[in-house]
């Protein structure tokens, strides 16, 4: 069986991409069920699929990510990767899809835990704001801040790769991709054509489909007025070859092949980046 790519809420587990897309294995409730039943249901899909890499928002609850921890440390298991890239929700949602995609590929545990930091790269995610008064994970000038106030007013901001935000007028957009890409929108409680509109035609966006706003958005956003809008990669074929255009390397703590310098699972650095004398 294929390594099992899980999601910790069942709006985090998108729609299949095409016919190979995998579904996605949701870790519904986790905080709330007994402990032994949480064991019990992961042991399972480690001995179904041999590796599990859980894909995890951080605006997810407290009680979810210590059950998480909780789990993998009592099962002392380095094959249960928890992955938790600075992703909004949305951006975060696909990138799990695009891991679903390439699970159904030759590659191996390991490369595809990997492969999730690598694909990080190429999402470019945001949101069309009716408020940034209360978001804290993009850096929001005071005069931003007072516009805010003003009724009426939205703002585009972009959180990765590179973060940006702009007042939402005339002539206002944000960098995009240098690259082809779909466009995911999902709307929240905010009305605007401006995502769809004028920002998928900046981006010159080769397709757009949209969704519904996953429930951690409003929580990462720090307002539930919103669009969330994410920008990807969506074909197999591409992704897969960037993969496998990276090298690889063998862990040299638990023996499986990755790629980058961290192995997912039980978290040893290359040897070679560990002895690495900072410059200056």
């Amino acid at each position: 069986m294929p390594t099992a790519i899980a999601v910790t809420s069942a709006d985090m587990a998108l729609p299949p991409q095409d016919e190979r897309t995998l579904p996605a294995v949701v870790l519904d409730d986790l905080d709330r069920q007994p402990l032994e039943q949480a064991l019990a249901g992961m042991q399972g899909l480690i001995d179904q699929h041999g590796h599990v890499v859980v894909v995890c928002s951080q605006a997810v609850s407290r009680g979810v990510e210590r059950r998480l921890h909780t789990i993998r440390s009592l099962l002392e298991s380095d094959r249960i990767a928890l992955f938790r890239p600075d992703l909004p929700p949305l951006g975060l949602a696909v990138l799990a899809r695009q891991l679903r995609q390439l699970a159904s590929c030759d590659l191996s545990p390991g490369v595809l835990a990997s492969a999730g930091r690598l694909l990080t790269h190429y999402i470019h995610a945001g949101a069309l704001l009716g408020s940034v008064a209360r978001l804290d994970r993009v850096p929001v000038g005071l005069k931003s801040h007072a516009k805010s106030w003003v009724p009426g007013s939205q703002f585009g901001v972009l959180a990765h790769p590179e973060p940006q935000l702009v007042k939402i007028g005339p002539g206002a957009t944000l960098s995009g991709p240098e690259f082809g890409t779909w466009m995911l929108v999902a709307k929240g409680q905010l009305q605007s054509d401006w995502v769809a509109g004028t920002l998928a035609k900046d981006w010159n966006v080769q397709g757009l489909r949209e969704t519904a706003a996953p429930a951690e958005s409003a929580v990462w956003w720090g307002t539930g007025k919103l669009i969330e809008f994410a920008a990807y990669l969506p074909d197999l074929s591409v992704l897969y070859q960037l993969v496998t255009s990276v090298r690889q390397s063998t862990c040299h703590w638990c023996g499986i092949d990755v790629i980058g310098d961290r192995c997912v699972f039980c978290s040893a650095t290359s040897p070679y980046h560990e002895h690495q004398i900072p410059a200056g």
